[in-house]
């Protein structure tokens, strides 16, 4: 048993009466803690998608063993401490939750405490810093919780290399060395923004603008792009995650475009900024950890996009495959484990697991429980929309095409 734990004091506690073993029963919950409604509701509901989908193809295969699964979801809504705490109270007090899955809940992670507190599969996706940051002090408290994104150290490190390399080409016509950046103040887009000033600084790049805006809908941002365009410099960087925020930023930037590349963090991977943006977002960059591999490099890939696309007419972004593969992953430990009440010898046999994915070859560090980052495990990958359509042009292994000059830099 693990040893109990205190939680953040925006946090209640999960009641007395719960009871942390899975009721005997031949159906098993899978829980979805997911922002179905608010602000990130595209990718929420990409979330339930991904899951509801391996869901549906292991009950139609028969189940495992004696057990069929069921979705259970659990609203993040805001992301917020008390929304997010909420939802997994209640997926947490259903006596026949085998696990819990996700892309992201809260910002900081401070759930993963609750999940382990009462011995709960969490299966997580993003803020791996915050992941990384709780579960080090003691790895050994967390035997449930394995986060399927590597260290975010590469989203502060490999977009500077990529950059250099292509001015170098003379794909970006600029040699200034320059850099305006935005933030939106939360734990994800803050810790990218200030890693990446450390990369640009430390290689003797100018920033010339850095300003933070409140997480939650931006809809205006010519007070940046203003700045932007007084001194305009060769990069620009949004490091908003949220998509339709993102799509307003690039609007907004193509209504008087600055001779700058511009990279926008996660928020191009998401079905709702192409639907949002059109034409306007032809040329824009962004990068990925934990993206699905092209079709042409991975047959896995193509056959978990493909069921998604069959499933709901639509192209999935990140956190459909990404939780397709998270439900996945967990009913291979329950038929190898056999008892989806022994949930720690699950998470322990999903901790020393080795598995190809529609991401890359998972596997996981034993000090962080982050999936292990690399060309051989899971790559960082750099796109461009190019006419409507995500290019995957780096790391040469699994590009799909080229970098192409963003017209309002011809």
């Amino acid at each position: 048993m693990l040893k109990r734990r205190h939680f953040l004091a925006a946090t209640s506690l999960v009641a007395a009466t719960i009871l942390p073993g899975l009721a005997a029963a031949e159906v098993v919950k899978i829980g979805v803690l997911a922002p179905v409604s608010g602000p990130a509701a595209a990718d929420g509901q990409e979330m339930v998608n991904g899951a509801q989908l391996a869901i549906d193809q292991l009950n139609a295969a028969g189940g495992i063993g004696e057990y069929t699964f069921e979705l259970v979801v659990g609203d993040a809504a805001d992301q917020s401490a008390a929304s997010v705490a909420t939802a997994t109270e209640r997926l947490l007090g259903d006596r026949d939750m085998g696990a819990i899955v996700t892309g992201y809940a809260s910002g900081s992670n401070f759930e993963i405490d609750m999940m382990a507190e009462m011995e709960m599969i969490y299966l997580v996706s993003a803020n791996s810093a915050q992941t990384a940051e709780i579960i080090t002090k003691d790895p050994d408290a967390f035997p449930t919780v394995w986060s399927f994104s590597p260290s975010f150290d590469a989203y502060n490190t490999g977009v500077l290399p990529v950059i250099e390399q292509l001015m170098a080409e003379g794909s970006v016509p600029r040699e200034e060395k320059t850099l305006a950046l935005i933030s939106s103040d939360n734990p994800y887009s803050k810790t990218i923004a200030e890693g990446l000033v450390e990369s640009f600084e430390g290689a003797g790049w100018e920033i010339t603008v850095n300003d933070l805006v409140p997480f939650g809908e931006v809809g205006d941002w010519r007070g940046f792009l203003a700045q932007v365009r007084k001194n305009p410099p060769t990069v620009v960087i949004n490091t908003d995650y949220l998509s339709g925020n993102a799509a307003a930023f690039m609007s907004q930037f193509m209504e008087q475009p600055t001779d700058s590349l511009v990279f926008i963090q996660y928020a191009p991977s998401v079905p709702e900024f192409l639907d949002l943006t059109a034409e306007k977002s032809s040329g824009v960059l962004y990068n990925m950890l934990g993206g699905t591999l092209p079709a042409s490099a991975s047959e896995r890939a193509a056959k978990v996009v493909g069921d998604y696309e069959a499933a709901y007419d639509t192209t999935p972004g990140v956190y459909g495959p990404m939780l397709y593969e998270e439900v996945m992953l967990y009913a291979a430990g329950l038929e190898a484990v056999g008892d989806p009440a022994d949930r720690v010898a699950i998470g322990e046999w999903i901790g020393a697991s080795s598995s190809d994915t529609a991401v890359g070859k998972l596997e996981f560090d034993p000090t962080t429980h982050l999936a292990v980052q690399g060309p051989e495990n899971i790559p960082l990958q750099f796109y461009q929309i190019q006419d409507g359509t995500r290019v995957l042009f780096s790391p040469d292994a699994y590009a799909d095409g080229a970098f192409v000059t963003p017209h309002w830099m011809d």
